[in-house]
């Protein structure tokens, strides 16, 4: 393998690399900021208190398997 491969082969894994990284740290930022913003009242509707739990059991998993 020649220098420049071995260049041109390092450079694609440290771009992969940074990729991996950015995602991980785009999807902590998502999830940070969902603390960080107030609640909507709740109007006391059932399915809408179901789509935000199942949201959050959601972005728990993704978060455990993304690390």
């Amino acid at each position: 393998m020649s220098r420049s491969e071995q260049l041109s082969n390092s450079s694609t894994a440290l771009r992969e690399d940074f990729s991996e990284y950015v995602a991980h740290l785009q999807l902590h930022m998502a999830l940070q900021a969902r603390n960080l913003v107030p609640g909507l009242p709740s109007t006391g509707d059932r399915r809408e208190t179901l789509l935000h739990q199942t949201q959050a059991n959601f972005e728990k998993i993704v978060s455990r398997q993304a690390r």
